[in-house]
C-alpha cells in the first residue's frame, strides 16, 4: 500500500544447504559459482547451512573449517544435538555461526551459546518459540533466530505472518527475533518456489538445498526485485557502449539508461553476436515509453547524447544510421531532421533484436 512512500529494508540472507558427508571442495566451487550480475548489480549466495548428516561432531567440525576456508561465508551449523555442534561452534566462533539444534534449543545449547556468544535457532511452534526465547534470554543468550521447523509452506507462512504481527503490532518482543525458513520440498523447482515465498513474506534467513543456477537465480532475483528502492530507479551510466569489436560499419542502437531496459537490450545484442554500439540516453532511469511520455526521450535528448558521445565520428558516412526502439517510432521524423541522417525504426520488443541485426540491418543500410 505504501510502496512509493517507503521501501523494504533488511533483505533476508540466502543460504545453500551442504551436508558434512558431501564432497566439500566440489560443493564449495558450486556455491562460489552462484554469483550473477543482473541490471548492473551482483547478486549471490550469502551463507552456507552445514548439516551434520554424519552424526559425528568431529566430522562437522572438519567440514566447517573446510567450508569456512573455501568460501569465507557466514554459516548455519545444523545438528541433532548440542554435543555435535560444540566442536565446530568453538572452532569457528570468531565468525559467529548460527547454531541450529533440531527441535532445540536444549539447556546444553543455551549454555554453549552463552559461553561462545554466538546466536542460536529456537525451533518449534509459536508457543514453544515464545517460551524458549525467553528462557534463552534469561540464561544470557542475546541473539536468536526463530524457526517453525520442518513445516509445510502454508504452516511456515502462518508462522512468519503471526510472529511478525505479534512483534510489530503488539510489540511482543519474545517473538520479535528474525525467522529462519527452510524450503523442505523435495523437487528443486518447488524448493525454489517455496524459497521465493519466504523471501516475499518476512523471512530473515532462507535455506534451500538445491544449488543449481536455474533454481537459485529466481530466488535471488525475487529478493533483488522486492528490496529495490522504487523512488530511485536503477540506472546505468548514460554513455556509448560497445558490444564486441564494432567497426565503422557497425549498427548503432539507442535506448534509455533504465537498467532493466538497458541490460535487456544489451543481452539480446550479445546474443546476436553482431558487433554493435548501444547508446544509453540519460532518462533519469526511466523506461522507453515512460521517458518518452515525460519528454525525456525525444529528438532533442537523443541528439544531445549523440553529440556528447561523438559516435558519428566512429562511423563511415554511409552507415550513419540510428536505430530507435519501435515503441517510439513517432519521433523518427523529427529526429531525422535534427540529426540530418537516416533513422531506422527498430523492433518493439528486445527479443526481436538478434533477428533484426542479423537479417534486417544489412538490407536497410544497403
Amino acid at each position: 500500500m505504501f510502496r512509493h512512500d517507503e521501501k523494504f529494508h533488511h533483505p533476508p540472507g540466502f543460504a545453500v544447504l551442504v551436508n558434512d558427508t558431501d564432497e566439500l571442495d566440489a560443493k564449495a566451487q558450486r556455491i562460489k559459482a552462484l554469483t550473477f550480475e543482473r541490471v548492473g548489480e551482483v547478486i549471490a549466495v550469502d551463507a552456507v547451512a552445514l548439516n551434520c548428516a554424519s552424526g559425528d561432531g568431529a566430522k562437522l567440525k572438519a567440514a566447517a573449517a573446510t567450508i569456512q576456508g573455501g568460501l569465507g561465508l557466514p554459516m548455519v551449523l545444523i545438528a541433532e544435538s548440542a554435543s555435535q555442534l560444540a566442536g565446530a561452534a568453538r572452532a569457528i566462533a570468531d565468525s559467529r555461526p548460527l547454531l541450529w539444534e533440531r527441535n532445540g534449543p536444549s539447556d546444553e545449547l543455551i549454555q554453549l551459546a552463552a559461553e561462545t556468544k554466538v546466536p542460536i535457532v529456537v525451533e518449534g511452534d509459536l508457543a514453544k518459540c515464545d517460551a524458549d526465547s525467553q528462557k534463552a534470554k534469561g540464561a544470557g543468550v542475546e541473539e536468536m533466530v526463530l524457526c517453525p521447523g520442518e513445516a509445510s509452506p502454508a504452516e511456515t507462512l502462518g508462522f512468519l505472518t503471526q510472529s511478525r504481527r505479534a512483534a510489530i503490532r503488539s510489540s511482543y518482543r519474545p517473538l520479535g527475533f528474525p525467522v529462519l525458513a527452510r524450503a523442505w520440498q523435495q523437487e528443486p523447482n518447488m524448493q525454489s518456489l517455496e524459497a521465493c515465498q519466504y523471501v516475499a513474506k518476512y523471512a530473515g534467513v532462507v535455506v534451500m538445498g538445491a544449488d543449481s543456477p536455474e533454481y537459485v537465480l529466481p530466488v535471488l532475483t525475487m529478493r533483488q526485485s522486492i528490496y529495490i528502492d522504487p523512488q530511485k530507479p536503477v540506472q546505468v551510466e548514460p554513455k556509448l557502449y560497445e558490444v564486441g569489436e564494432p567497426d565503422d560499419k557497425a549498427p548503432l542502437l539507442v535506448t534509455t539508461n533504465f537498467s532493466l531496459t538497458f541490460y535487456t537490450v544489451l543481452g539480446e545484442v550479445e546474443a546476436s553476436r553482431v558487433p554493435t554500439r548501444v547508446l544509453a540516453v540519460d532518462t533519469e532511469g526511466t523506461s522507453v515509453l515512460t521517458a518518452w511520455a515525460a519528454d525525456k526521450f525525444g529528438a532533442e535528448q537523443i541528439k544531445a547524447a549523440m553529440q556528447k558521445s561523438e559516435v558519428f565520428e566512429k562511423l563511415d558516412e554511409a552507415h550513419r544510421r540510428l536505430v530507435i526502439p519501435g515503441l517510439v517510432a513517432v519521433i523518427s521524423g523529427e529526429l531525422q531532421e535534427e540529426l540530418g541522417c537516416g533513422v531506422i525504426v527498430g523492433p518493439k520488443e528486445a527479443g526481436a533484436i538478434p533477428a533484426f541485426l542479423k537479417n534486417e540491418w544489412g538490407r536497410l543500410v544497403g
